[in-house]
């Protein structure tokens, strides 16, 4: 049989998506508490994103000063595949912690804080993923837009704070060349 590099591409995005979601999940939390949330979006949820993704930043800055967000929700539409991370809002209740800023955990959540150390998990769980995509050798970016839209997303888990990491696999890396 044989397999065109197209076909082969899209499987190895696929598996590398797939070991993007264990590295997040597998990553170090503090308390062993694990709050990480993973999915992969392709093809018609992937373009909703970015068009979520241009909504937003044309109502926060108008239509003018948007070209952030239409220039990442460009590089999602271009990519095969968009992995999203979050973390669960959750407290990790660390005796005398104060990172969040708030005095105890008990304040932080009254507040309607959120928690360091969940933020943290998070950064440490997206940073487990991408460096799975760097040694496959699949473009991403690490897009906190992205993140945002998929908050505002009905069929994704609401409450959960997100980052999301288009993938592309191409002659030449769609994120270089951003303006």
């Amino acid at each position: 049989m044989i397999y065109n590099s197209t076909e082969m591409e899209k499987e190895a995005l696929f598996n590398t998506a797939s070991r993007m979601c264990a590295a997040a999940r597998t990553a170090p939390k503090a308390k062993g508490q694990d709050s990480i949330v993973t999915y992969m979006l392709t093809k018609t949820d992937k373009n909703r994103l970015a068009d979520k993704m241009e909504e937003i930043g044309i109502q926060l800055f108008g239509e003018e000063k948007a070209f952030w967000y239409k220039r990442d929700a460009a590089n999602v539409r271009d990519s095969q595949a968009v992995v999203l991370i979050g973390a669960r809002k959750d407290c990790r209740h660390i005796a005398h912690c104060g990172l969040c800023g708030f005095p105890d955990c008990h304040a932080c959540e009254e507040a309607g804080g959120v928690c360091a150390h969940l933020l943290v998990d998070l950064g440490i769980a997206v940073s487990s993923a991408v460096n799975v995509a760097a040694h496959d050798n699949v473009d991403n970016r690490i897009m906190w837009s992205a993140g945002k839209a998929a908050a505002e997303m009905e069929e994704l888990e609401s409450g959960v704070r997100w980052l999301g990491i288009p993938l592309s696999i191409s002659g030449k890396n769609i994120f270089f060349d951003r303006r």
